[in-house]
């Protein structure tokens, strides 16, 4: 039974992007406002809300059958691959924007450290009072994040080879090598030295009331679905871009929202993680995507720059650089103590709220 609503989901979802790219996008492009437009919209949420639970559903599954970290790795491996794969795509075949890349990053850093862990945080608190986690794998993320955050969207504004916030060739493999190794050494820290880190004794265990199928059912399906919502979250851009344009609204928000699209398997897998009590793998999830997105990210970005002569600029805004630094202070003293509390989690939504204020100034 399960095996018929899996392939039926999975079809609907490849039958609407099929859709949408035969005659779909075009009634989008050109009448958005119109009742059929209207109507299409609406249809792409719902489908793509359907593939998204789908996600959840068979990386739930993956956790259970492997156990942490190793569940939580791959979800967030998948979608952070594809979420790489998409902006390739877009610098290999768009018009040239030196900006995207490092927009797309800080985006998913404050759409993920601020505004996904201060949701997750606030609601768990309210449900629990206060939440427990493992500080050694806190720390561990957040130490791995800030030199790489730092070194990749703070520091090219600051030395003369990197003028506008960009990097010289050596500058860029020297970077290129350094994130790879970097996240590779957090992964081997992560799955193989120091695992007992990134699990937690206090989480609440549940047993799966859902029956689960083979390790490799559940990966195929996992894959199929993220790459289903990835190509819908392509036709979702274009209702958004065009209202953002004649509501004149800045581009960066266009970004902000594919970004929370694409962002919300994990962000839903997490916020069903906090209320059963497991904060430790939603924090696995949140964290474990912001590294994995700028150690990934960067290197790519900064290949296909090099070998397309393009100029690929890193080096953040001066006030995206005051929030980036806040963001980080921030995180390193709500994950200090061992547990949270409601305020932990409005602290952060308070920032993400700056950085979504600053986009229209």
């Amino acid at each position: 039974m399960k095996n018929n609503i899996d392939i039926k989901c999975l079809i609907l979802g490849i039958a609407t992007i099929a859709a949408f790219q035969y005659k779909g996008n075009a009634l989008l492009s050109n009448a958005l406002v119109s009742t059929s437009g209207i109507t299409l919209t609406a249809l792409l949420f719902f489908v793509t809300l359907v593939m998204i639970f789908a996600v959840v559903r068979h990386a739930d599954a993956l956790a259970h059958k492997l156990g942490e970290p190793y569940g939580t790795l791959i979800l967030t491996l998948s979608v952070v691959l594809l979420e790489v794969a998409m902006i390739c795509s877009v610098m290999l075949t768009g018009s040239q924007n030196p900006v995207m890349a490092r927009d797309t990053m800080f985006a998913v850093v404050m759409a993920v450290m601020n505004g996904l862990v201060g949701i997750t945080l606030l609601i768990g608190g309210v449900k629990y009072h206060s939440q427990r986690y493992n500080v050694q794998g806190l720390k561990a993320y957040i130490g791995a994040i800030i030199p790489v955050v730092t070194i990749c969207l703070v520091l090219p504004n600051f030395v003369t080879s990197g003028a506008n916030g960009g990097l010289t060739s050596i500058m860029a493999m020297t970077l290129i090598a350094t994130s790879i190794l970097l996240y590779g050494v957090f992964l081997f820290v992560q799955t193989k030295s120091h695992t007992e880190y990134f699990i937690s004794e206090c989480d609440e265990t549940e047993e799966e009331t859902h029956e689960t199928k083979s390790v490799a059912y559940h990966s195929v399906f996992l894959v199929a679905f993220l790459t289903t919502v990835i190509g819908l979250a392509k036709s979702l851009a274009i209702p958004i871009d065009t209202s953002i344009t004649t509501l004149g609204a800045p581009s960066a928000l266009g970004g902000l929202i594919v970004a929370l699209i694409i962002l919300s398997p994990e962000g839903v897998g997490a916020i069903k993680a906090a209320l059963n009590n497991q904060l430790q793998r939603a924090m696995n999830l949140f964290y474990g995507s912001v590294l994995a997105t700028i150690s990934l990210t960067v290197p790519a970005v900064l290949m296909i720059g090099i070998m397309m002569g393009e100029t690929v600029i890193l080096g953040l805004a001066p006030a995206d650089m005051v929030l980036l630094g806040a963001t980080l202070m921030v995180s390193i003293v709500t994950f200090s103590s061992g547990k949270t509390h409601p305020l932990n989690g409005v602290t952060h939504l308070v920032l993400f709220m700056a950085y979504v204020l600053l986009m229209f100034n």
